[in-house]
């Protein structure tokens, strides 16, 4: 399964695209939308190339959805769980009580768990409960672009 152009515009809504390095609330050096790898202080993308980096990491994303998560997926949900471990990374995908619950099959508990992860650098962030709630909402099937 791919992410779909859905899932793909919540994540650059709200990532945003930065074609120049610089610093997120969690301290980390990030350019385009949310790259974090060997990112550099003085990086400097161009528009064309954060969409294709983008690309290329979504794959790398969607790979650990699709080797960690043992019950079958709709697209939503699908989309709304690649973007989730997007922003937070697979260590805590693999970590976490909502990988347990949604292996159980406890789907109607994964909205909460995705909303749980609303911190960076301790403290919870406005921006970081609007993205989860709006991944509920994707993994729901509901609409999330008024979020």
């Amino acid at each position: 399964m791919n992410i779909s152009e859905e899932g793909k515009a919540l994540i650059k809504k709200f990532e945003g695209c930065e074609l120049e390095a610089y610093q997120c609330p969690a301290g980390k050096w990030t350019i385009g939308y949310g790259h974090t790898k060997n990112v550099q202080k003085d990086d400097h993308w161009s528009q064309h190339y954060a969409e294709v980096m983008l690309d290329i990491e979504l794959e790398e994303y969607e790979g650990y959805i699709a080797d960690l998560v043992k019950v079958p997926l709709e697209q939503h949900q699908f989309d709304a769980l690649v973007a989730w471990v997007y922003n937070l990374g697979s260590g805590n995908l693999l970590s976490s009580t909502l990988l347990v619950k949604l292996n159980a099959g406890e789907y109607e508990d994964i909205p909460h768990e995705i909303q749980r992860w609303n911190k960076a650098a301790g403290e919870v962030l406005e921006g970081l409960v609007r993205r989860r709630k709006a991944e509920a909402l994707l993994f729901e099937g509901k609409d999330w672009s008024e979020v």
